[in-house]
Protein backbone atom coordinates (compact mmCIF):
# COMPACT_ATOMS: atom_id res chain seq x y z
CA UNK A 1 0.00 0.00 0.00
CA UNK A 2 1.09 3.55 -0.71
CA UNK A 3 0.21 6.50 1.52
CA UNK A 4 0.75 10.21 0.97
CA UNK A 5 1.87 12.28 3.95
CA UNK A 6 1.25 15.97 3.38
CA UNK A 7 3.45 17.86 5.84
CA UNK A 8 1.59 20.99 6.90
CA UNK A 9 3.26 21.64 10.23
CA UNK A 10 5.01 24.89 9.31
CA UNK A 11 3.96 28.11 11.02
CA UNK A 12 5.38 30.40 8.32
CA UNK A 13 7.67 32.69 10.34
CA UNK A 14 9.58 33.73 7.22
CA UNK A 15 6.32 34.64 5.49
CA UNK A 16 5.65 37.14 8.32
CA UNK A 17 1.92 36.38 8.46
CA UNK A 18 -0.29 35.22 11.30
CA UNK A 19 -1.67 32.39 9.20
CA UNK A 20 0.68 29.51 8.23
CA UNK A 21 1.83 29.76 4.61
CA UNK A 22 0.05 26.60 3.53
CA UNK A 23 -3.28 28.32 4.24
CA UNK A 24 -2.54 31.53 2.33
CA UNK A 25 -4.35 32.19 -0.94
CA UNK A 26 -2.77 31.71 -4.38
CA UNK A 27 -4.79 31.77 -7.57
CA UNK A 28 -8.05 31.95 -5.63
CA UNK A 29 -7.45 28.85 -3.46
CA UNK A 30 -5.43 28.10 -0.33
CA UNK A 31 -1.98 26.73 -1.16
CA UNK A 32 -2.66 23.45 0.62
CA UNK A 33 -5.74 22.85 -1.50
CA UNK A 34 -3.69 23.11 -4.70
CA UNK A 35 -1.31 20.53 -3.24
CA UNK A 36 -4.07 18.16 -2.14
CA UNK A 37 -5.77 18.35 -5.52
CA UNK A 38 -2.55 17.20 -7.20
CA UNK A 39 -2.32 14.18 -4.90
CA UNK A 40 -6.01 13.34 -5.26
CA UNK A 41 -5.68 13.56 -9.04
CA UNK A 42 -2.80 11.05 -8.97
CA UNK A 43 -5.23 8.49 -7.62
CA UNK A 44 -2.79 5.84 -6.42
CA UNK A 45 -2.93 6.34 -2.65
CA UNK A 46 -4.62 4.20 -0.05
CA UNK A 47 -4.99 7.37 2.04
CA UNK A 48 -3.79 10.96 1.95
CA UNK A 49 -2.79 12.00 5.46
CA UNK A 50 -2.50 15.70 6.22
CA UNK A 51 -0.36 16.47 9.28
CA UNK A 52 -0.77 19.96 10.71
CA UNK A 53 -0.58 21.75 14.07
CA UNK A 54 -3.31 20.54 16.39
CA UNK A 55 -4.90 23.99 16.57
CA UNK A 56 -5.29 24.05 12.77
CA UNK A 57 -6.94 20.65 12.33
CA UNK A 58 -10.54 21.92 12.29
CA UNK A 59 -9.60 24.76 9.94
CA UNK A 60 -7.89 22.34 7.56
CA UNK A 61 -10.93 20.08 7.52
CA UNK A 62 -13.12 23.11 6.82
CA UNK A 63 -10.98 24.08 3.82
CA UNK A 64 -11.12 20.55 2.41
CA UNK A 65 -14.90 20.52 2.77
CA UNK A 66 -15.24 23.95 1.16
CA UNK A 67 -12.86 23.53 -1.77
CA UNK A 68 -12.86 19.79 -2.42
CA UNK A 69 -16.53 18.91 -2.22
CA UNK A 70 -16.51 17.58 1.30
CA UNK A 71 -14.25 15.83 3.76
CA UNK A 72 -13.66 12.69 1.70
CA UNK A 73 -12.85 9.29 3.12
CA UNK A 74 -9.54 9.32 1.27
CA UNK A 75 -8.17 12.29 3.23
CA UNK A 76 -7.42 12.26 6.96
CA UNK A 77 -6.25 15.28 8.94
CA UNK A 78 -4.24 14.60 12.09
CA UNK A 79 -1.83 16.42 14.39
CA UNK A 80 1.81 16.59 13.37
CA UNK A 81 4.85 16.57 15.64
CA UNK A 82 7.34 19.11 16.93
CA UNK A 83 9.75 18.58 14.04
CA UNK A 84 9.60 17.42 10.44
CA UNK A 85 10.77 13.90 11.19
CA UNK A 86 8.56 13.68 14.27
CA UNK A 87 5.63 14.67 12.06
CA UNK A 88 6.48 11.87 9.61
CA UNK A 89 6.59 9.44 12.54
CA UNK A 90 3.10 10.58 13.56
CA UNK A 91 1.94 9.69 10.07
CA UNK A 92 3.54 6.25 10.27
CA UNK A 93 1.91 5.69 13.68
CA UNK A 94 -1.46 6.53 12.13
CA UNK A 95 -0.88 3.90 9.44
CA UNK A 96 0.18 1.36 12.07
CA UNK A 97 -2.92 2.09 14.15
CA UNK A 98 -5.04 1.45 11.05
CA UNK A 99 -3.46 -2.01 10.75
CA UNK A 100 -1.71 -1.41 7.42
CA UNK A 101 1.94 -0.97 8.39
CA UNK A 102 4.10 -3.76 7.02
CA UNK A 103 7.41 -4.23 5.23
CA UNK A 104 5.89 -3.17 1.90
CA UNK A 105 4.09 -0.01 3.03
CA UNK A 106 5.39 3.03 1.16
CA UNK A 107 4.98 6.66 2.25
CA UNK A 108 5.31 9.62 -0.10
CA UNK A 109 6.11 12.67 2.06
CA UNK A 110 5.52 16.11 0.60
CA UNK A 111 5.48 19.74 1.73
CA UNK A 112 1.99 21.22 1.86
CA UNK A 113 3.47 24.54 0.71
CA UNK A 114 4.91 22.99 -2.47
CA UNK A 115 1.81 23.02 -4.69
CA UNK A 116 3.33 22.48 -8.15
CA UNK A 117 4.04 18.77 -7.86
CA UNK A 118 3.17 16.65 -10.88
CA UNK A 119 2.24 13.02 -11.58
CA UNK A 120 5.61 12.22 -13.14
CA UNK A 121 7.53 13.16 -9.99
CA UNK A 122 5.12 11.24 -7.73
CA UNK A 123 5.22 8.16 -9.95
CA UNK A 124 9.01 8.12 -10.24
CA UNK A 125 9.34 8.56 -6.46
CA UNK A 126 7.21 5.51 -5.78
CA UNK A 127 9.03 3.42 -8.39
CA UNK A 128 12.47 4.48 -7.12
CA UNK A 129 11.62 3.81 -3.48
CA UNK A 130 10.18 0.40 -4.33
CA UNK A 131 13.41 -0.51 -6.12
CA UNK A 132 15.98 1.21 -3.88
CA UNK A 133 14.30 1.65 -0.48
CA UNK A 134 14.30 5.45 -0.44
CA UNK A 135 13.99 8.32 -2.91
CA UNK A 136 14.30 12.07 -2.81
CA UNK A 137 13.40 14.67 -5.42
CA UNK A 138 16.13 17.13 -6.39
CA UNK A 139 17.30 19.52 -9.09
CA UNK A 140 20.89 20.41 -10.05
CA UNK A 141 22.29 23.52 -8.38
CA UNK A 142 22.55 26.32 -10.93
CA UNK A 143 24.05 29.06 -8.78
CA UNK A 144 27.57 29.17 -7.39
CA UNK A 145 27.63 27.76 -3.85
CA UNK A 146 29.74 29.66 -1.33
CA UNK A 147 30.95 28.06 1.89
CA UNK A 148 30.69 30.90 4.39
CA UNK A 149 30.18 29.59 7.97
CA UNK A 150 30.70 33.04 9.53
CA UNK A 151 28.19 34.66 7.22
CA UNK A 152 30.78 37.33 6.46
CA UNK A 153 33.76 35.87 4.61
CA UNK A 154 33.92 33.20 1.91
CA UNK A 155 36.09 30.26 2.94
CA UNK A 156 35.67 28.18 -0.22
CA UNK A 157 33.62 27.79 -3.38
CA UNK A 158 32.17 24.35 -3.96
CA UNK A 159 32.06 22.67 -7.35
CA UNK A 160 28.36 22.85 -8.12
CA UNK A 161 28.46 20.12 -10.78
CA UNK A 162 27.96 17.52 -8.05
CA UNK A 163 25.46 19.54 -5.98
CA UNK A 164 21.69 19.21 -6.03
CA UNK A 165 18.92 21.20 -4.36
CA UNK A 166 16.54 18.99 -2.43
CA UNK A 167 12.81 19.19 -3.04
CA UNK A 168 9.95 16.91 -2.10
CA UNK A 169 8.44 14.34 -2.37
CA UNK A 170 10.73 12.09 -0.41
CA UNK A 171 9.57 8.49 -0.44
CA UNK A 172 10.38 5.55 1.84
CA UNK A 173 9.37 2.15 3.05
CA UNK A 174 7.56 3.34 6.16
CA UNK A 175 8.52 0.55 8.54
CA UNK A 176 12.22 0.79 7.65
CA UNK A 177 12.24 4.56 8.15
CA UNK A 178 10.52 4.11 11.51
CA UNK A 179 13.15 1.61 12.64
CA UNK A 180 16.04 3.81 11.53
CA UNK A 181 14.55 6.87 13.25
CA UNK A 182 14.00 5.03 16.53
CA UNK A 183 17.67 3.99 16.52
CA UNK A 184 18.82 7.64 16.52
CA UNK A 185 19.90 9.21 19.80
CA UNK A 186 18.14 12.32 21.11
CA UNK A 187 20.76 14.71 19.68
CA UNK A 188 20.52 13.14 16.22
CA UNK A 189 16.73 13.38 16.31
CA UNK A 190 17.03 17.09 17.05
CA UNK A 191 19.66 17.94 14.44
CA UNK A 192 18.76 15.61 11.57
CA UNK A 193 16.03 17.57 9.80
CA UNK A 194 15.88 15.62 6.54
CA UNK A 195 14.48 12.09 6.52
CA UNK A 196 16.70 10.96 3.65
CA UNK A 197 19.69 11.93 5.80
CA UNK A 198 18.77 9.10 8.17
CA UNK A 199 19.36 6.64 5.33
CA UNK A 200 22.61 8.31 4.30
CA UNK A 201 23.87 8.19 7.91
CA UNK A 202 23.32 4.43 7.89
CA UNK A 203 25.05 3.93 4.57
CA UNK A 204 21.81 3.10 2.77
CA UNK A 205 21.09 4.26 -0.79
CA UNK A 206 18.74 7.11 -1.60
CA UNK A 207 17.70 7.38 -5.24
CA UNK A 208 17.54 10.88 -6.73
CA UNK A 209 14.38 11.60 -8.73
CA UNK A 210 14.67 14.60 -11.09
CA UNK A 211 12.50 17.44 -9.87
CA UNK A 212 11.36 20.60 -11.62
CA UNK A 213 12.44 24.17 -10.98
CA UNK A 214 8.78 25.16 -10.67
CA UNK A 215 8.29 22.61 -7.87
CA UNK A 216 9.38 25.23 -5.37
CA UNK A 217 8.33 25.63 -1.76
CA UNK A 218 6.41 28.77 -0.87
CA UNK A 219 8.54 30.29 1.88
CA UNK A 220 8.80 34.06 1.42
CA UNK A 221 6.24 36.69 0.34
CA UNK A 222 7.69 36.87 -3.18
CA UNK A 223 7.15 33.11 -3.56
CA UNK A 224 3.44 33.66 -3.05
CA UNK A 225 3.41 36.28 -5.79
CA UNK A 226 5.19 33.86 -8.14
CA UNK A 227 2.79 31.03 -7.26
CA UNK A 228 -0.20 33.25 -7.85
CA UNK A 229 1.13 34.19 -11.30
CA UNK A 230 1.86 30.55 -12.20
CA UNK A 231 -1.68 29.52 -11.33
CA UNK A 232 -3.44 32.46 -12.96
CA UNK A 233 -1.51 32.08 -16.21
CA UNK A 234 -1.69 28.27 -16.30
CA UNK A 235 2.08 27.87 -16.40
CA UNK A 236 1.87 24.65 -14.38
Amino acid sequence: MVYALILAGGIGNRMKTEKPKQFLMAGGHPVIIHTLKKFCAYGGFEKIIVLCPDEWIDYTKKLIYEYMGGYTENISVIAGGLSRNDTIMKGISYIEDSGHLNDNTIIVTHDAARPFINNRIIDENITAAAECGAATTAVPATDTILYCPSGKNVESITDRSALYLCQTPQTFFAKKLWELYQALDSREKETMTDASGIYVKNGLPVKVVPGEMYNFKITYPNDLITADAYIKHGIV
